[in-house]
């Protein structure tokens, strides 16, 4: 699928300076799934593979603000979302967000949800546009960053919960016999 939109656009599937992807927050299998595939493009293109938060990728799809910053809200699971909110990434619930210290902007998936309950709470609340992040947004954020104009972030996963999964204290089968 790479290959073809890379010949559709007229380039060589290996004529990449940089690979930009995004580390999360997000679903565990999400996360693992575009890493992987971000990595190994990479390693085939012989080049840096570099880390962008969802958030910071949001912020790149929306005009400076002055005075309104941006937090991006995505969804989690049970009436929960990830709220990033000038790099300070956490999750909870929608019935406990943390109150705005002023005026807001709130970009990303689950954004409407999140500006409602904000705006009920009194919040001087804007929603923007910016839903998911763009392969754009991603690559113009991961060029800033190779650049040396953003922190470094390794293309690492980006957890904010603990897994879900717990193995069994017990062996679900017994072992191999040997013959």
């Amino acid at each position: 699928m790479a290959d073809a939109v890379m010949r559709k656009l007229g380039l060589s599937p290996l004529a990449l300076d940089i690979v930009g992807t995004t580390i999360g927050p997000g679903s565990f299998t999400g996360i693992r799934a575009g890493l992987s595939f971000a990595q190994g493009i990479g390693l085939a293109a012989d080049v840096a593979v570099v880390g962008v938060t969802v958030g910071e990728a949001l912020a790149a799809a929306v005009p400076p603000m002055p005075g309104r910053p941006l937090w991006s809200a995505i969804g989690a699971r049970r009436g929960r979302v990830f709220l990033d909110r000038d790099g300070d990434i956490g999750a909870y619930n929608l019935d406990a967000l943390p109150l705005a210290p002023g005026p807001v902007a709130v970009a990303g998936d689950a954004a409407v949800e999140v500006a409602a309950r904000l705006a009920a709470s009194g919040a001087d609340v804007m929603l923007t546009d910016a839903r998911l992040p763009s392969a754009r947004d991603i690559a113009r954020t991961a060029v800033r960053r190779q650049a040396g104009e953003v922190a470094p972030l390794a293309a690492q996963p980006l957890y904010i919960d603990p897994p879900e999964i717990c193995l069994p204290s017990t062996p679900v089968r017994p072992p191999p016999v040997s013959r």
